[in-house]
């Protein structure tokens, strides 16, 4: 048997993750569903993430804690912004904890949530949610193979 494929550049990976806060909370997860497919450097995994789980290869399991630089970075006060109740629609429903979305000039979507509403003002935090937030990454690595030669493999 070839060596085996380690995780790093050029290297397609296929993996199982949950991402958990530090009070044991899951934000998200793939043990429910397909495992997740990214190709090193492709920008689909945090940088942090990415960079943690080099050198791992199939069948490999680790548990990474991530502090909030590395993973979805500090939180922003400057993110935070004050609007003018009336551009948000009547009907519409303005309460903390409601996520809004907006678009920027550039027509890419930009997700807050509303943290505070007052008779003539909404506050809409645009952080991530998870910004700020220390995070535990746990990975199941399921395959790892060249990002060129993936196509080839699955011909055999």
């Amino acid at each position: 048997m070839a060596d085996e494929q380690r995780i790093g550049p050029g290297k397609r990976v296929t993996l199982h993750f949950s991402v958990l806060l530090l009070d044991g909370a899951v934000v998200d997860s793939t043990r429910e569903r397909a495992p997740a497919t990214f190709t090193v450097g492709d920008g689909n995994l945090l940088p942090g993430f990415e960079q943690s789980i080099f050198g791992l290869k199939a069948g490999d399991k680790r548990s990474i804690l991530l502090e909030a630089a590395n993973a979805f970075g500090p939180h922003n006060p400057e993110n935070i912004q004050v609007m003018r109740r009336g551009l948000f629609s009547r009907d519409m429903t303005l309460e903390p904890g409601v996520v809004v979305s907006f678009s920027d000039k550039s027509k890419a979507e930009l997700p807050g949530i509303i943290v505070a509403v007052g008779d003539d003002q909404v506050t809409v935090d645009f952080n991530h949610p998870l910004a700020g937030k220390d995070l535990t990454f746990q990975v199941e690595i399921i395959n790892v193979v060249d990002a060129a030669s993936q196509t080839v493999q699955l011909q055999r």
